[in-house]
């Protein structure tokens, strides 16, 4: 059996052209190499999977390559990462700091990448602090976290901060659609929607969760086929229950629920979701809002097909009745009846309205 790379590694990128997301960010190290003006202590902060590491190495590969007349040389010698999760003591950056008084033997800088420097204890900082502050001029260190707020302000004021943001959905989608291609799969646009989805911002989430998904639905990625993997409500059932609540159909509208429930879902998830599809419909009822919108282009014209049969009055007396139904429910003794009894409401509000004339 041929050995299997997950595509987080497998992809990872080796440029910064191939950075997902973080165009102003590369730019600036790009052209900060370029005109000579990096900085010698960095700091990457920003959500996990957003590519801090990963820009690390790139940078920390151009830096010498920029100084160097050679383009074949390797540099691999010149970078060191430290874990600072596991090398997180004073011993290990005294370590560190011995090492960085000796001047690289292949090119111009030694670049020194330590991750999870939040992790360092509060003496492995101090202990820091003079060669951050006057390292030699053959050294860079590139530091990354998660957390910023845990370092203290003395190394803080001593780094030049980049702070990643995380990935936009339609990024994600994107280069997840590109490596489909490269990869010979079928993957329908709803279903990178939702995994870009499911991601929340993390590039390196959304790779795992695409190997996963491919392994259980094969070379033809269906939306179907994402959302039972993932364990997510299709936007089929959401569409399918608002069309019974717009027609009042009560009985059906509990049976449905019931089958929602029978397939493992948890009620305040379903009420929540609800929440969010009228809140979606209420987008696309106006092509200026339409674009907040984050679904794939099929979907996207459903909504706007469904969004026209209902009411605006409606959608916000929905969304209201949903929010409330959901905040209720973790105090309710009887989870289940308090969603059903939310959902005959909603199917009464046009019904009432009729009635009322």
């Amino acid at each position: 059996m041929e050995h299997f790379i997950v595509s987080a590694r497998k992809y990872r990128p080796q440029t910064f052209e191939d950075v997902v997301g973080q165009q102003a960010i590369t730019n600036t190290l790009e052209n900060a190499i370029k005109n000579n003006h990096l900085a010698q202590a960095l700091l990457f902060t920003g959500p996990r999977g957003v590519g801090k590491t990963t820009c690390a190495r790139i940078l920390a590969k151009k830096i010498n390559e920029q100084s160097s007349s050679d383009m074949d040389e390797d540099f691999a010698f010149n970078i060191f990462e430290l874990d600072a999760a596991s090398n997180n003591s004073v011993d290990d950056i005294r370590n560190l700091t011995d090492q960085v008084r000796i001047p690289p033997q292949v090119g111009q800088y030694k670049v020194y990448i330590i991750d999870e420097v939040h992790m360092l204890s509060q003496a492995a900082f101090n202990a820091f602090l003079k060669t951050l502050e006057e390292p030699p001029a053959h050294a860079i260190f590139i530091l990354a976290t998660t957390e910023k707020h845990k370092i203290i302000p003395t190394i803080l004021s001593r780094c030049q901060i980049f702070d990643f943001k995380r990935i936009g959905i339609a990024d994600a989608k994107n280069y997840l659609k590109t490596i489909a291609e490269k990869e010979g799969v079928t993957a329908e646009d709803d279903a990178l929607h939702i995994i870009a989805q499911k991601a929340d911002g993390a590039m390196r989430d959304a790779l795992s969760i695409y190997d996963r998904v491919i392994s259980f639905s094969g070379n033809n990625l269906t939306r179907e086929a994402a959302s039972e993997s993932l364990n997510v409500l299709d936007y089929a059932v959401y569409f399918d229950i608002t069309e019974k609540i717009l027609e009042n159909k009560i009985p059906e509208l509990l049976v449905a629920y019931n089958i929602v429930l029978s397939k493992g879902f948890e009620g305040n998830h379903f009420i929540s979701g609800l929440a969010s599809h009228f809140r979606d419909l209420l987008v696309a009822k106006d092509t200026v809002t339409l674009q907040l919108l984050e679904v794939g282009e099929n979907t996207k014209e459903k909504y706007k097909e469904q969004a026209q049969k209902c009411d605006t009055s409606f959608l916000l007396q929905a969304i209201d009745l949903a929010t409330k139904c959901e905040l209720n429910f973790k105090n309710s003794k009887n989870q289940r009846l308090l969603v059903e009894l939310c959902l005959m409401q909603l199917a009464s509000i046009n019904f009432a309205g009729e009635k009322k004339k």
